[in-house]
């Protein structure tokens, strides 16, 4: 999984990276991450792993946004905060992270992944409904009550009707994961 890094010294990275507040909400991440992933039957050691990389490059500046994730799309152009989950990626490999399942969690925690990532999932879930956020505790819930899926479908409906209630047009790829899940959840 880490070639050459403990995840002890890849939670102090992190924490040379990011304020206080963000540092705290990381923990509560993934902590809640590997609950859930143990809850259904996951690999909590990766779980926490990307819940503790999760959030590594949220606090950078919107240059060192753009340098390590460069803008696909006209939305991430305008919104370059979009960028960080695939900038935290950029940086966990960079500090030697070589696991596909926990990168792609750390870059899907921002947009959703897709419902085969239960990983990734699992993560999404934790990040939407930390303690500390006081929101979405029946998600959590549902998700400690070995109902991940479920739980995910929620998660991702919520998120996408939260954004355009707002008049926010939803990243490409969180819309993909809404479609995924509308269609499992039509099945």
């Amino acid at each position: 999984m880490i070639s050459t890094i403990s995840v002890v010294d890849l939670s102090e990275k992190v924490r040379d990276q990011v304020k206080p507040e963000r540092f705290a909400h990381i923990l509560r991440v993934a902590d809640l991450a590997a609950e859930i992933a143990r809850a259904n039957r996951l690999d909590a050691e990766k779980t926490y792993l990307a819940g503790i990389l999760h959030d590594a490059a949220r606090d950078f500046s919107v240059e060192q946004l753009v340098e390590l994730a460069p803008p696909e799309n006209e939305l991430e152009r305008k919104h370059p905060l979009a960028l960080h989950g695939r900038a935290g990626r950029r940086l966990a490999q960079e500090w030697g992270v070589e696991d596909e399942e926990v990168l792609e969690a750390i870059e899907g925690h921002v947009y959703g992944v897709s419902p085969q990532h239960k990983i990734g999932m699992a993560l999404y879930i934790a990040d939407v409904s930390e303690p500390g956020r006081g929101v979405n505790h029946e998600i959590r819930e549902m998700a400690l009550g070995g109902r991940l899926e479920e739980a995910y479908h929620k998660a991702v409906i919520c998120k996408v009707n939260y954004l355009q209630s707002k008049g926010i047009e939803p990243h490409p790829r969180t819309m993909a994961a809404y479609r995924a899940v509308m269609q499992q959840k039509n099945q």
